[in-house]
């Protein structure tokens, strides 16, 4: 095992925790994410993601087309946000200034240590992403790459289907797939965020999916 086989989760503190339930309620309606996107969100789930998908590929079949598909994982995602890109995406949202200010305090100033076993590290400044285990976070990373979602092209017959972290590219062909592809690498790179390639995880929602179209 190495360093990279671990994922810190953030235990935080009951009051931090209401706190941010608090600016989640009063300033839901700036931190949404585009209906291709499934994870996060209340009442949607995987089956939601693969029923999608599965209605995408129907549809092609149906029109006597080919189904190519790309599955994308990133690496360390949360962990890899960009807060000065955050901070950019939320100011093309129009959020309050207040918020903005809040979100930029609350996050520069967040510190933790690591506990193992009995052992607990020194105290250390997190300097970059968002945090594990957070309330706000699965919502300030859907903002992060809610671009992404915005790249289908139903006239061409692109499409983009998000779980969390894993992202499904579906053409009906493979120039088509690999112009979609192209265009997702580079929103990735203007976010700071790096694909995957040995992590098996994105491959989960392709075998349900598969299970699905089989069936």
């Amino acid at each position: 095992m190495t360093c990279n086989d671990f994922r810190g989760t953030a235990i935080s503190p009951i009051v931090s925790e209401i706190f941010e339930y608090c600016i989640l309620h009063r300033f839901n309606q700036f931190l949404g994410s585009c209906d291709v996107q499934f994870g996060f969100k209340k009442g949607l789930g995987c089956r939601n993601a693969i029923y999608t998908v599965r209605k995408i590929i129907d549809r092609y079949v149906e029109g006597g087309s080919t189904v190519d598909v790309c599955s994308i994982d990133l690496t360390k995602a949360f962990d890899k946000v960009n807060r000065s890109a955050l901070y950019t995406k939320l100011m093309k949202r129009h959020v309050p200034v207040e918020l903005l200010r809040l979100l930029e305090s609350w996050l520069s100033n967040c510190f933790a240590c690591v506990k193992w076993n009995n052992s607990w590290s020194c105290v250390f400044k997190v300097s970059s992403g968002v945090r594990h285990g957070s309330v706000l976070s699965p919502y300030l990373f859907a903002v992060y790459v809610d671009d992404i979602g915005k790249l289908f092209n139903a006239r061409l017959g692109t499409f983009v289907v998000s779980y969390a972290d894993d992202i499904l590219l579906l053409a009906p062909s493979v120039a088509l797939l690999q112009s979609l592809l192209q265009q997702c690498e580079k929103e990735l790179n203007l976010i700071d965020m790096a694909i995957n390639t040995k992590s098996p995880a994105a491959c989960v929602l392709v075998q349900e999916m598969t299970l699905c179209v089989l069936n």
